[in-house]
């Protein structure tokens, strides 16, 4: 079973992630992983954390000899800021987890809180969906992103506009970004059993995400807006192959994949910390105060697809391994050409 784990904090020494489940054999190096975490780090809205951050990631253990050898892979991803970490903060931010955070643990510093909340926690798993990207590619499967819109700006000229006006106002922005899985075979996933349904893992991955409030496959909400002959893919056989002409149900029926593209869109809030705060609360007076302020970004969406197209390929490599076992790459490539033909 491929499964993960992060550990870390924004400002702690460094983030480490533990992933298990990899077959043995796959060709692996640290440089496929950094293309994407550098990926992470690029947009018009990024703040000063990605001008002192350098992300590499250092592979401590399941490769050898650039292959990995079906033990579990452990990756560091060092921090270069720390200089936060041991400052109080007492003024939690509104739409952050600062205030449910010191809630739930009885904190009355919500540094506790926001270390770990923070969305610097995903680029461990950028790193984990890197190696995945790597086993995918082995089937043809590839995955790629793009932003529809930043609060409702398409154009890079439009975004890198609206991005400085809000800077300037001390805002924050939000948007909505869209991933693609390519080459997915069809019958990976499953309608049996909720938790094996695969729309439901890649929502819920996609959900956990720092900042995202909705998810959409296909068509996704717009489909409450359209009759059932507007909404469903008409079903064709060529070839010996079925196929359909449309993909509203983005690649995805009662769970499981149709050998369509699938396609989710993400819809990211706008960043929790502004640099015109919002009122909120002192913890240890219980007094009107603003809201905390630490070094941000004005939007971030671009790099959350990055972290999005990490969650999908996490996903659909879950289901592959599931499907056609996971012990060694050349095995599981002989499953899967013989399930394929």
């Amino acid at each position: 079973m491929l499964r993960y784990l992060t550990a870390g904090e924004s400002h702690g020494k460094s983030l480490v992630t533990i992933l298990e489940g990899i077959p043995a054999h796959l060709p692996l190096l640290a440089k496929d992983i950094d293309v994407d975490l550098a990926r992470r780090q690029v947009g018009p809205g990024r703040g000063g954390r990605m001008k002192i951050e350098k992300d590499l990631v250092e592979i401590l253990s399941g490769v050898r000899k650039n292959k990995t050898i079906g033990s579990p892979i452990a990756m560091l991803i060092p921090n270069k800021s720390t200089e936060f970490f041991n400052q109080p903060v007492t003024t939690p931010r509104p739409g952050h987890a600062d205030l449910a955070g010191v809630l739930k643990y009885s904190f009355d510093d919500a540094r506790n809180v926001l270390e770990r909340a923070s969305a610097r926690e995903t680029a461990a798993r950028v790193a984990v969906g890197a190696v995945c990207k790597k086993l995918l590619a082995q089937f043809n499967i590839s995955i790629g992103s793009k932003v529809i819109h930043v609060c409702g700006a398409k154009t890079a000229k439009e975004i890198a506009a609206l991005v400085e006006k809000a800077r300037r106002a001390g805002d924050t922005l939000g948007g909505v970004f869209e991933i693609v899985a390519k080459g997915v075979p069809a019958g990976l996933g499953s309608y049996v059993q909720y938790d094996r349904r695969l729309d439901g893992r890649i929502a819920l991955s996609l959900m956990s995400i720092p900042a995202i409030k909705g998810v959409g496959i296909g068509l996704g909400f717009e489909v409450a807006c359209r009759k059932g002959s507007e909404a469903h893919d008409a079903i064709f056989y060529e070839k010996g192959g079925y196929y359909h002409k449309t993909n509203h149900a983005g690649g995805l029926e009662g769970g499981v994949t149709n050998g369509e593209d699938i396609i989710v869109r993400a819809a990211m809030k706008p960043i929790s910390t502004l640099l015109r705060p919002l009122q909120s609360v002192d913890l240890k007076t219980k007094k009107p105060a603003s809201a905390h302020v630490e070094r941000s970004d004005i939007e971030a969406v671009e790099a959350a697809a990055v972290v999005g197209e990490a969650a999908l390929a996490f996903e659909i490599a879950r289901a592959l391994l599931d499907k056609f076992g996971c012990d060694s790459l050349p095995a599981i490539k002989a499953a899967y050409s013989k399930y394929t033909i």
